[in-house]
């Protein structure tokens, strides 16, 4: 019999102590704050008996400063992001394009303008507003609050081939009423004259990460690996000190039982998150690429817990093969049932490239409103606001059993529960859809019938070696553009990815067809080799 989960080992009192231990220093990525903060959780861990090591290693950081947004003199609330290009008197006509959509930004010549655009900062709008030459971009807020956000579409520290696509605009936010006021002059066919002024401070700083570690019965055998930033934006005690204090209070639980692991454990605490776009979960995927390409079973990744009206428990995200794991988690702590949410590209997934399936990252979220003003994380999410009375310890202690559920069972389980039958099924409810719209262009046989291979090789028990080995395969065309040794921009993606040219077909225009039944092809190939791949690892 599975021994159960010691859930009923998780202190509140130790949780929030840890808490209010973050809430004393501000951890910009590179500071001197966030390595006194991140040595705390060092000798936390090295008390409990983990192998610690900390890291220093370049990163490509953005820190903003100060920022002044001036409309016909008169200066409004404003603030600018990390990766904005800094400006001292950026002026350009204003041209309002709604939500930033591609379709907005096909509207006409933006070259030169400052675009007005509707939501939170984002690198998807920064990409757009780069391709077309627009010099500004004034973001919208949804509400009052001004939420810090790092808007380059650059996954990780930049290489020679994607410095190209950093951001190339000046960047600020406003509040909605200010903003609101300027969209309405517009549609009254008036010229508000703007100016824009921000401090933006990037280039290549030391940046830490912490690494923390318990073996296995065998030394160099599988490990999980259990993740989560330590930068923030101001003194960030939920986003990401309640993550850290679940980290460190997990790593305590589990490892009194550290007698019934059938793996290894292993911790980091990443910086470079907030002002780096995952500057430190990407170095540490390419510098320990082969490592973690032999080891690393499953990643667990935490965000954000424990904050004060965070009630719903069904929207994390995780991969098919983990749904049935996290399901189970949430609903012995909660009684909700878990939705089971495709992964975005978000939260330091750095390591689907490698492939590593994840799961969760931020857990509970704030209730259902209005969909603009709706913050998930909690409207002081990103702003200055976000200090200890925004953590509950009652949130906190529930929200940190749910990852001591699932962790138990990645590290005591006798075989990794990965459910290879439920990743089977939902490609082929993909493929039967693409199938629908694609009619006679490509025949999507092969790739049914190697799906149906799949999810036969998939049911029964197997090794540890078989389920990371499928994983290999499956993994990168899941949430990958299919590059195992790059990191596809943290911009939207399809499911499986690998399968867009294929998408694409089907909406051809009749000349392209010829033209795109070429990557089609090439694009069924790779997803079958996959297939056959993964089923041939189960198999054997």
């Amino acid at each position: 019999m599975t021994t159960p989960a010691p859930v009923e080992r998780v202190d509140g009192t130790r949780l929030m102590a840890h808490c209010a231990k973050f809430a004393q220093h501000v951890k910009l990525s590179g500071s001197a704050e966030e390595l006194v903060s991140l040595r705390y959780v060092q000798t936390m861990l090295d008390a409990i008996g983990y192998r610690t090591t900390l890291l220093s290693h370049p990163a490509y950081i953005s820190l903003p400063g100060a920022a002044r947004v001036v409309a016909d003199g008169v200066a409004l609330e404003a603030i600018t992001h990390s990766f904005s290009k800094p400006a001292d008197g950026l002026t350009g006509r204003l041209v309002y394009l709604g939500a930033g959509t591609d379709a907005d930004f096909a509207r006409g010549d933006l070259a030169g303008a400052i675009v007005l655009v509707e939501g939170i900062a984002n690198p998807g709008v920064a990409a757009r507003a780069a391709r077309v030459g627009a010099a500004g971009q004034l973001h919208i807020s949804p509400h009052a609050h001004l939420h810090e956000m790092c808007i380059s579409p650059v996954w990780g520290s930049p290489g020679q081939e994607t410095r190209a696509l950093l951001p190339q605009t000046v960047t600020c936010t406003i509040s909605n009423a200010d903003g609101g006021a300027l969209r309405d002059r517009l549609n009254a066919g008036e010229t508000p004259q703007l100016v824009l002024h921000a401090a933006v401070d990037t280039g290549w700083r030391p940046t830490p990460i912490l690494v923390a570690e318990l073996d296995g019965p065998v030394a160099d055998g599988p490990f999980v690996l259990f993740s989560g930033h330590h930068d923030t934006w101001y003194f960030g005690v939920m986003d990401n000190g309640g993550a850290n204090a679940t980290m460190i209070e997990a790593a305590r639980v589990l490892a009194e039982h550290h007698a019934s692991w059938q793996r290894g454990l292993r911790l980091c605490f990443w910086s470079g998150h907030s002002h780096g776009r995952y500057s430190g979960s990407s170095w540490y995927v390419d510098t320990n690429w082969d490592e973690l390409d032999r080891r690393c079973a499953v990643h667990v990744n935490v965000d954000s817990t424990g904050a004060i009206g965070a009630d719903v428990m069904t929207e994390s995200s995780t991969a098919s093969e983990l749904l049935a794991l996290a399901a189970e988690a949430v609903r012995a702590e909660t009684n909700a049932t878990h939705e089971g949410r495709r992964g975005s590209r978000s939260s330091d997934m750095s390591f689907w490239g490698v492939g590593v399936p994840s799961m969760f990252g931020s857990l509970s979220h704030q209730p259902p409103a209005p969909v603009a003003m709706r913050q998930p994380l909690g409207w002081w999410w990103h702003t200055p606001h976000d200090l200890l009375d925004k953590i509950d310890e009652a949130n906190l202690t529930r929200d940190t059993r749910v990852f001591v559920r699932a962790l138990w069972r990645l590290l005591t389980d006798v075989g990794l529960p990965l459910d290879f039958v439920a990743h089977a099924d939902a490609l082929q409810r993909e493929l039967a859809a693409i199938a629908a719209k694609l009619g006679d262009r490509l025949s999507l046989a092969p790739l049914m019938a190697a799906t149906e291979k799949l999810r036969a090789a998939a049911g029964g028990e197997h090794s540890d070696a078989a389920l990371m080995a499928a994983s290999r395969a499956l993994v990168p065309v899941d949430y990958t553009s299919g590059d195992r040794f790059r990191h596809d921009p943290a911009l939207p993606q399809p499911p499986w990815p690998v399968l867009q040219p294929i998408r694409l077909l089907a909406d051809a225009a009749p000349d392209d067809i010829p033209f795109a039944a070429v990557d089609a092809l090439r694009a069924r190939n790779r997803m079958q080799h996959a297939l056959r791949e993964a089923a041939r690892a189960l198999q054997g």
